[in-house]
């Protein structure tokens, strides 16, 4: 599937050159931090959690992302956080706010370069089919007891954007019946320099179907700048929902809703509860779906 050549004026022409010094910026920015990193995994555990999320927001300023958040991150404690999936753009906005690590399919790992990254960030690489995944499924739930956060794309693949795919409920086994937390974002893509992305421009920076990543890569980053909201929607945690099925579902739920609400914030939003307590005494702390529909009748 091919880029489109521009996407109305003169200033949203793709852009050779600018790709060109991204891509420099890029690479000069991940060779500098490569040995903190290396550093960080032999001996400064501290370290090599930050320094992923300091490149991913250099990253971020380099190829043009301009991120606005709505709600906020549960803090304090270890998330599952469950999100859709548009673009590999979406590991470096997402890794800009979230001192976490992401969980991908295992091809990824033997991708140039990328695999490599992937492997110095802690990424946890799971088999695609649900036989496979679920071997992993112990391995998990012991990162997540660790304090380790994790984030999860549950459709399995990416999409354009439009909708939200139906979430594999396989890997919520790691949480069910645990008093975790699990707090489901949306992320959207919403302005191409300054323009709104509709249906036409969503190949733009959405990667699917049988696109190829380097010609795609190159022409995402041509253009100027992209605008990408990132809603957090109220966490809740496993183990008050009585099976995995019910909680992907949920969550499928609740980032659907945050893709259908576009650019506009809702009216009407409560706040996601922050720095909730440890796994012992969550469950009295985290509003359940009912509390949670109870609060907002009463704003």
């Amino acid at each position: 599937m091919s880029i489109l050549p521009h996407v109305g004026r003169a200033s949203a022409y793709p852009n050779g050159a600018l790709a060109a010094c991204r891509l420099f910026g890029y690479g000069l920015l991940t060779v500098g931090l490569l040995p903190l990193q290396i550093v960080g995994l032999l001996c400064w555990p501290a370290l090599a959690n930050a320094i992923p999320r300091l490149h991913h927001w250099l990253c971020a300023w380099i190829i043009g992302l301009k991120i606005h958040r709505e709600g906020q991150p549960v803090s304090g404690q270890p998330v599952l956080f469950i999100s859709n999936h548009i673009s590999y753009f979406d590991i470096i906005a997402l890794g800009s706010i979230l001192p976490a690590s992401f969980v991908a399919k295992s091809d990824v790992a033997a991708w140039p370069v990328f695999g490599l990254l992937a492997r110095l960030c802690r990424t946890v690489f799971v088999e695609r089919r649900a036989a496979g995944a679920r071997g992993h499924i112990a391995f998990i739930r012991d990162r997540l007891t660790q304090a380790d956060s994790l984030i999860v794309f549950p459709e399995g693949t990416s999409s354009d954007g439009s909708r939200v795919l139906p979430f594999k409920s396989t890997l919520f086994a790691a949480v069910e019946r645990e008093a975790i937390a699990v707090q489901p974002i949306s992320i959207s893509y919403t302005r191409l320099n300054g323009m709104p992305i509709g249906r036409a421009l969503r190949p733009v920076y959405a990667w699917f179907g049988d696109m190829d990543l380097g010609p795609h890569l190159w022409a995402a980053l041509s253009y100027g700048s992209a605008e990408v909201v990132i809603r957090f929607h109220s966490p809740v945690i496993a183990s008050e929902f009585a099976n995995r099925k019910l909680l992907s579902q949920y969550c499928h739920d609740q980032v659907a809703n945050g893709i259908g609400l576009g650019a506009t914030p809702p009216l009407q939003r409560c706040e996601p509860l922050l720095d909730l307590p440890m796994a012992g005494d969550a469950l009295q702390q985290v509003p359940t779906r009912e509390s949670e529909e109870n609060a907002c009748e009463k704003s």
